[in-house]
């Protein structure tokens, strides 16, 4: 019994229960590991995302002496992809809808906003493959002119991350339908929730900076 006593304050006292056997331990911010690391990712990602941003602005109007054609601008149909981008910010809704409802043990609730979310972003990648076809078509290829190339690996590579991100939905859909995600582990799917804002936030900023300003 002594034992047992001395063993039980050893936990209390280093804040070490039965629970944190099972989960992985807070880290000194508040924050699990698996959050910490995705704001870590997102961070790394900002730069990444700041690197593009900055490279298409000092390129968006440079065309080359060795190369000609239009540049995006000359393209652009900004009531199409403010649809598209209202689309996008809309399933941004549909992931917070999700989050509360897992965490409130609605599990249909949230497969359905799961699977919205899923959609919204899939619509959008359609009309940015849409967009991006149109573009091919008047002779703007990734290779026309430097700004082309600058435009479209700032926008497709956003692509890329919305994809991801629609995998990872598609993915937390068929844990949660098999029951591996339920309420006790709602964080799993806010940690994707994150990933999803921060691809919404970062493509409001696309917007502005590539289709609004001249």
């Amino acid at each position: 019994m002594a034992d047992i006593a001395e063993a039980q304050t050893s936990e209390l006292a280093y804040g070490r229960t039965d629970w944190d056997d099972q989960h992985h331990l807070p880290t000194n911010t508040g924050l699990t590991n698996e959050k910490v690391t995705m704001w870590a990712f997102l961070g790394s990602d900002c730069l990444l995302f700041g690197a593009l941003i900055s490279t298409y602005l000092l390129s968006r109007n440079r065309v080359g002496p060795a190369t000609k054609g239009p540049t995006a601008a000359d393209l652009f149909d900004i009531p199409f992809t403010s649809v598209s981008s209202f689309v996008l910010l809309m399933s941004s809704l549909t992931m917070v809808l999700a989050v509360a409802s897992i965490q409130r043990a609605e599990i249909e609730q949230c497969k359905m906003w799961l699977l919205t979310t899923a959609a919204l972003g899939s619509i959008f990648i359609a009309g940015q493959v849409y967009e991006f076809t149109g573009f091919y078509r008047e002779g703007l290829g990734y290779t026309t002119n430097l700004s082309s190339s600058a435009f479209y690996t700032l926008t497709g590579f956003h692509g890329v991350h919305v994809s991801l991100g629609i995998v990872m939905l598609a993915t937390m859909w068929v844990l949660v339908t098999r029951g591996q995600i339920g309420v006790e582990s709602a964080e799993t799917i806010e940690i994707i929730g994150l990933y999803w804002h921060f691809v919404d936030i970062v493509w409001i900023v696309i917007f502005a900076v590539v289709y609004l300003i001249p």
